[in-house]
């Protein structure tokens, strides 16, 4: 038989492994091991329910799961050794699925900066938030702009344009932000560039999403219509509590109040058909003043929205954000602001509404912020590219560069560098974080610019109390939490 030999230069053009043609007979294979070692995952985290109940939460995998008192000894006892050997059934399987247990010798963080890789340099996902109008119709007590410019002039519409042409047939995901200012203030802009980066992304096979922040207050049912048309359908939409408060907080710009406007165009989206897919975040921004009345801000929400699960709630705690009446604000210390929080997710919860975000929503670099992913930006009315839409231009770091009328961005590539730098891989307090996977230390990359210090999710001191309040708190019949509760008890036994 030849062997890929030269005639003529006896040279061996082939190797000669290639002509072993008959299959590894099982003996040829490694067998598989009947048990391995395992240990439990450094990202874990535990908490008692009331009743003694165990509940775990993974941050890697975002998995919840409680266990019976009868089950705890046994799951502790596996999760409390250094390390065990065991097959995989039963309770080890369980954990092992469920990322509580990994097998003895995984790096987890390095598992950690291969997804942050993947994640923060693809180059197949693009993002834009586009400043429809940097000017408001709202002059709100805790707003940190200043309404310089109007609607996005028509030569940035242009840029816009070809900039997304330029890069369209590399993408798999295209996301359109609209923001402001009040966006839909610069409808005419909106109007000239949602339907064409719709069309253009669906000519080239590439998803798209779109979501919008708005007051709400020119939102009427025919603005929603085009939008929802459009592929917006997701909004954030603040209302500050009952009508006093929230008139107090967010007058319109000549002084009048807005909350029943508001109200009307949200109760105007419940009526459209269920099969009309759009989500709602209804963010209380709240303060010393309006938290006082939020159960009874609930039981508006309650009477006008239903119990529609497009309509989310989301709590934000007011700020000193940079805006002129910021020595003015009654603000709530973080303690007390936390604490608030925690009280009103219990009542949200208990009217079986629905809440922004739960623990199990969690995953891999979900609180990430977007100024840090290197595929976001930020285009104002002028065309200045910035990265955080809280500094806008007020603050030189976050101007980046401009766009250009035939559609190129011009960066200042060491300011790019200073919102998207990896800074997990050089901060051993983010290292050592049990929920680094989620945040991976860019949760805001102003406050490390700011400060110097962690931008720590609230997320790191509460998840304790958030995975209990998921347990212990009362429900409305059918609205127990997405959380995997008490797994077969043979499951457990098998071990």
């Amino acid at each position: 038989m030849s062997l890929g030999l030269s005639n003529k230069l006896r040279i061996l053009q082939q190797s000669p492994h290639d002509f072993e043609t008959a299959p590894p007979s099982s003996s040829d294979l490694p067998a598989a091991p009947e048990a391995d070692r395992w240990v439990a995952s450094r990202y874990n985290v535990r908490a008692s329910a009331s009743d003694g109940r165990l509940v775990l939460w993974n941050s890697i995998r975002g998995t919840m799961s409680v266990f019976s008192v009868a089950q705890r000894a046994t799951i502790e006892g596996l999760l409390g050794q250094k390390s065990f050997e065991a097959p995989l059934r039963g309770a080890v399987k369980y954990l092992f699925e469920r990322g509580f247990l990994v097998k003895e010798g995984t790096n987890e963080y390095r598992r950690i900066q291969l997804s942050f890789g993947q994640a923060h340099y693809r180059s197949d996902a693009f993002e834009l938030i586009l400043l429809a109008s940097e000017d408001c119709n709202f002059r709100c007590a805790y707003c940190y702009e200043d309404f310089a410019r109007g609607t996005m002039q028509p030569w940035v519409r242009e840029g816009v344009k070809k900039l997304v042409e330029s890069k369209i047939s590399h993408l798999r995901y295209l996301n359109i932000g609209w923001f402001g200012g009040e966006p839909l203030y610069g409808l005419t802009a909106i109007e000239e560039l949602a339907p064409y980066l719709q069309d253009l992304a669906r000519r080239h096979s590439v998803r798209y999403t779109s979501h919008m922040t708005t007051n709400g207050y020119l939102l009427t049912p025919e603005v929603a219509d085009k939008l929802l048309a459009w592929g917006c359908t997701t909004f954030q939409i603040t209302i500050d509590g009952l009508p006093e408060d929230h008139n107090r907080n967010r007058p319109t710009r000549d002084g009048q109040g807005s909350f029943d406007t508001i109200l009307a165009n949200l109760k105007a989206m419940t009526e459209r058909p269920e099969k009309q897919e759009f989500s709602v975040n209804v963010r209380f921004n709240f303060d010393q003043h309006n938290s006082q009345g939020f159960s009874a801000f609930l039981d508006i929400l309650e009477r006008e929205l239903g119990h529609d699960k497009r309509f989310k709630v989301r709590f934000h705690a007011v700020g000193k954000w940079g805006g002129a009446n910021d020595d003015n604000l009654a603000i709530c210390g973080v303690n007390d602001g936390w604490s608030m929080v925690r009280e009103m997710k219990q009542e949200v919860r208990k009217r079986g509404l629905n809440l922004g975000e739960e623990l199990t929503d969690l995953k891999m670099g979900s609180q990430v912020c977007y100024a840090a992913r290197p595929y976001n930006f930020v285009i104002g009315a002028s065309g200045k590219l910035m990265k955080c839409t809280v500094d806008l231009d007020k603050k030189d770091r976050n101007v980046i560069g401009h766009l250009t009328e035939d559609g190129r961005l011009e960066t200042d590539q060491d300011k790019l560098a200073l919102w998207t730098e990896p800074a997990f891989e050089t901060d051993t307090k983010c290292q050592k974080c049990v929920i680094l996977p989620v945040c991976q230390g860019l949760h805001c990359p102003q406050i490390r610019m700011d400060t110097g210090d962690s931008p720590c999710s609230s997320l790191r001191t509460q998840v304790k109390m958030d995975m209990l309040e998921m347990v212990d708190s009362p429900y409305s019949p059918g609205r127990r939490p997405p959380v995997t509760e008490q797994p077969p008890t043979q499951a457990v036994a098998d071990h």
